[in-house]
């Protein structure tokens, strides 16, 4: 590091650099969309935790998901609600960096269970006799537990090499969060190797997991066709197409957002591209993955019913 090279001690996140009137718009609408994730997810879990129903690989795996859906977005929303509503939008740089690591290791957490996930449906779709035997609770634990060491280790690797680096200024970042490409721009050295972590990496959680989605499904879909009833066919189609939904703009959104060539406004993409995946999408799963469950529905009716709220 040069002499004349400090490190920053504080940044100030730009955000949505629109009119008063309109932050005042955009804070009221992802307050209500960060509540609607907040209480759709923790339904989800205590559902879960509640309804002896409920105790299957299926939803053990659902309530990884609504555990990572919730800590992703509490992990970069309250700092861009806040922003929005104040003239101040400095944050202290080691925050800042620790915000950068745990959205990483969250993100890369939610590719590897939406992977296992539809491993999961595979099974139950197209090996019936033995799915109990292949899911057992052992190998559904070693693989929560194997998605999540992996996520943080992977995570750990790039704040190594991120705090490698000198950070010497500008002291502005063009996102609402901390997000590693924008952050990157702060540091005054070769991020090259930074930039070739980042690249690998996105093939390694995005392209190949995706792919692995994309087969499961694939095999699913081949069985649904094989289904002799009408009616099976199409809720078998309906519940696959909305998972392929969630999943299409998740990994979709990511992939664009990493691997894709810049395009004349890379930075505003970015801010609309990290909506998808910090805020709209951990609205969006316990929407579509469990809460159009008639067993969840079920759950859900049973404990108000035992609670004297029905």
């Amino acid at each position: 590091m040069g002499g004349n090279q400090t490190w920053i001690t504080e940044v100030t996140l730009l955000g949505f650099q629109v009119d008063s009137a309109l932050e005042f718009f955009l804070f009221g609408l992802f307050s209500l969309f960060y509540t609607l994730t907040l209480l759709g997810n923790a339904v989800i879990l205590g559902l879960i935790c509640l309804d002896s129903r409920l105790h299957t690989p299926m939803y053990f795996f659902l309530s990884q998901l609504a555990i990572i859906d919730i800590s992703y977005a509490s992990n970069s929303v309250p700092k861009m609600l806040a922003n929005l509503v104040s003239e101040k939008r400095t944050m202290s740089f080691v925050p800042c960096i620790m915000q950068t690591f745990l959205y990483l290791a969250f993100a890369h957490t939610e590719c590897l269970i939406l992977v296992v996930m539809s491993y999961d449906r595979y099974v139950a779709v197209c090996h019936p006799l033995h799915y109990t035997f292949i899911m057992s609770w052992r190998v559904c634990s070693v693989s929560a537990i194997t998605s999540w060491v992996l996520s943080f280790l992977l995570a750990l690797v790039h704040l190594v090499l991120f705090l490698r680096l000198p950070f010497c200024g500008p002291h502005e970042i063009n996102q609402f969060f901390c997000e590693i490409l924008s952050v990157l721009k702060l540091a005054c050295a070769d991020t090259r190797l930074n930039q070739a972590v980042i690249l690998a990496a996105s093939v390694l959680v995005l392209v190949g997991p995706l792919c692995l989605v994309l087969l499961s499904y694939a095999r699913i879909l081949a069985a649904i066709l094989r289904i002799q009833s009408g009616e099976g066919r199409r809720k078998a189609f309906s519940t696959c197409s909305f998972h392929l939904c969630v999943v299409g703009l998740f990994f979709g959104s990511a992939i664009v957002m990493y691997m894709a060539p810049k395009s004349r406004h890379p930075e505003e993409q970015r801010k609309i591209l990290s909506l998808f995946y910090s805020l709209f999408n951990p609205m969006l799963n316990p929407l579509i993955y469990s809460l159009r469950n008639k067993k969840v529905k079920g759950a859900l009716r049973r404990v108000l019913w035992k609670d004297g709220l029905m």
